[in-house]
């Protein structure tokens, strides 16, 4: 199964809430990896205070809150029964 990769920090409200609110709509589709930017000197670099960051496949999805419409538009596209 593919997974969404969430950039994120801990102790941040933001990631936590986009977090919780993305796993009911990847259930079944995609796995989600929860990635710390402060585990690696790239992604702090990277992302620093942009956190929460989606991205999947190396495309960003949203930043900072659930974009819910790009999401769903994303489920569409890997679902095995969205859009055949």
């Amino acid at each position: 199964m593919d997974s969404l990769k969430v950039y994120s920090r801990q102790g941040c409200h933001l990631c936590e809430v986009l977090i919780e609110e993305l796993l009911p709509l990847l259930r079944g589709v995609l796995e989600i990896e929860v990635c710390d930017i402060d585990s690696r000197p790239d992604w702090q670099e990277k992302y620093h205070i942009r956190v929460p960051v989606v991205e999947f496949d190396g495309q960003l999805v949203c930043q900072y809150r659930l974009d819910r419409d790009a999401v769903e538009e994303l489920l569409g596209r890997v679902s095995p029964a969205g859009g055949d």
